[in-house]
C-alpha cells in the first residue's frame, strides 16, 4: 500500500491510503447512484422454508432478522438475499450493519440495500458500516420517540468509486480484518466463559466454612444521585452508579473511571468507599443481573461513595482477602440465593436485610489468596484482549476514512 498526495494546486479525487498498483482518480456518486432499496415482501409460504434462518453473525445484539422461530403473524417482511446489505432503521441501533451471507427476511425496521452493476457487493457492505456514513444517517433520522432514518436523505450520500477491481481489493482487506475481529471475539468468550466457569466451580465448596453475611458484613446507607447530578469534568467525590455496574466486565474495580458528583450536588451524609469494600447493584429488569457486584480493588483515586440503586458492604471482621469477594459474591451457588429473596415483577430487588440472610463458603485466608491470584490472572488477560480487540476495531474504521471518499 501507498499513500496519495494531493499537491498544492489540484485536490485528487483519490482516498488517503490506497494500493500501489492502482491510479487515476474515483468518480463522484450518491449512494442512490450505487444501490437501491429492497422492497421485495416474503409470503408466509416463503418464511416457513429453512434458508430464511438468518446466522448467528448477522442477528448481534439486534433481533431485526425473522427466523424459523419468530415469524410474525403479519407478513410485513423484508426479503434479503446473499450479498445484501442491511442496517437498522431506529435511531438506537443505527450503527448495527448486518452482511447477508445467505437469503432471508428481516423487519421492517431494517433497512436492506442491494448493490447495483457499478458497485461490488462487499465495497457497499463497508460504505455502510462506515462511521461517517452512519453519522450522516443518524443526523437526519426522523421521529421523537424512536427516530428511524430517511430513506431519501441516505439517497443523497456522496461517495468516490474506483473500478471494480480496486474495490474488491479494499473489500478483501477489510474482510480479513473483520475475520480477525470474529476470532478475537470468540477468543473473549472463550475466556469469558472459563474464568465465569472456574469461579462457580471453585467456590462452590461446601466443605469450607459456611459464613453468613450477617456475621462479618456491614451495610453502609447510599446516595440516589441521577445520572443529571454526575459529570466526567467537574467534581471532588467519584460516585458509583449502578447502572456502571451492570455494564463492568471485571469483578474488581478502582475509582479512577467513575463519575464525579456535580459540587452542588454532593450529599451531606455519605460512608467513603476502602479498598476491599464491595457494592451490590439492588435493582435489575433481569434476575441474572440482580445484586452484580463489584470490589474496589488496587487502589481509590480519591474519595469515592456508593450511589442510586447501590448497596455498599465492608467485611469488618477481616474473614476476607481483597479481591474475593468480587468473586464469591458473583458466583452461581450464591446468586442462586439471591434469586430466591429478589422481589418484583418488571424489576427486580433486592435489599441490605437481604443479603444478610445469604451465605458464602470461605476458605482460610492463605486458599483465598491462591484462588485471587489465579482467577485475577485470567481477568488480567481477558483485559488484554479486550484492548487487542479495541485496536483492531481502531484500525478498521481507521482503515474505512482513510480508503474511502
Amino acid at each position: 500500500m501507498t499513500t496519495t498526495i494531493n499537491n498544492e494546486h489540484k485536490k485528487l479525487n483519490v482516498p488517503n491510503i490506497r494500493f500501489p498498483e492502482f491510479e487515476g482518480e474515483w468518480t463522484e456518486h450518491t449512494l442512490g447512484d450505487i444501490s437501491e432499496f429492497s422492497k421485495e415482501r416474503l409470503t408466509s409460504k416463503e418464511l416457513s422454508c429453512d434458508n430464511y434462518v438468518a446466522t448467528e453473525n448477522m442477528l448481534q445484539d439486534y433481533q431485526g432478522i425473522v427466523t424459523a422461530s419468530n415469524i410474525p403473524s403479519n407478513t410485513n417482511v423484508i426479503k434479503f438475499s446473499k450479498g445484501d446489505v442491511l442496517l437498522s432503521n431506529i435511531r438506537p441501533y443505527l450503527k448495527k450493519v448486518w452482511y447477508a451471507d445467505r437469503d432471508g427476511g428481516c423487519s421492517a425496521d431494517v433497512f436492506v440495500f442491494k448493490a447495483l452493476a457499478v458497485c461490488d457487493t462487499d465495497f457497499l457492505h463497508y460504505i455502510i458500516a462506515n462511521d461517517r456514513f452512519i453519522n450522516f444517517t443518524m443526523s437526519g433520522a426522523k421521529g421523537v420517540k424512536m427516530p428511524r432514518g430517511d430513506k431519501e436523505q441516505m439517497k443523497t450520500y456522496k461517495i468516490g468509486l474506483p473500478s471494480k477491481e480496486e474495490q474488491r481489493k479494499i473489500a478483501n482487506l477489510l474482510r480479513l480484518l473483520d475475520e480477525r475481529i470474529a476470532t478475537q471475539n470468540k477468543v473473549i468468550d472463550k475466556l469469558q466463559s472459563l474464568i465465569k466457569g472456574m469461579e462457580d466451580n471453585l467456590l462452590d465448596n461446601p466443605l469450607w466454612k459456611k459464613t453468613y453475611l450477617r456475621s462479618f458484613m456491614q451495610f453502609f446507607p447510599t446516595n440516589s444521585l441521577s445520572w443529571e447530578q454526575l459529570s466526567y469534568k467537574e467534581g471532588a467525590i467519584r460516585n458509583l452508579h449502578y447502572g456502571l455496574i451492570h455494564g463492568l466486565q471485571t469483578r474488581g474495580i478502582n475509582s479512577a473511571s467513575l463519575p464525579m458528583i456535580k459540587n452542588e450536588a454532593i450529599p451531606k451524609q455519605y460512608t467513603l468507599c476502602q479498598v476491599g469494600d464491595v457494592a451490590f447493584a439492588d435493582a435489575s429488569e433481569d434476575t441474572g443481573e440482580i445484586a452484580k457486584s463489584v470490589e474496589f480493588v488496587d487502589t481509590i483515586e480519591g474519595d469515592t461513595i456508593c450511589g442510586l440503586h447501590t448497596i455498599h458492604g465492608r467485611d469488618i471482621k477481616n474473614r476476607t482477602v481483597v479481591g474475593f469477594k468480587g468473586f464469591a459474591f458473583n458466583c452461581r451457588y450464591f446468586h442462586d440465593q439471591i434469586k430466591r429473596l429478589a422481589q418484583g415483577t418488571k424489576v427486580f430487588s433486592i435489599t441490605a436485610n437481604n443479603l444478610s440472610s445469604c451465605y458464602v463458603y470461605l476458605p482460610d485466608i492463605e486458599t483465598q489468596k491462591v484462588i485471587v491470584r489465579l482467577l485475577k490472572a485470567y481477568e488480567e488477560q481477558l483485559i488484554v484482549c479486550r484492548m487487542t480487540l479495541k485496536q483492531y476495531e481502531k484500525q478498521k474504521q481507521y482503515l474505512l476514512r482513510q480508503m474511502f471518499i
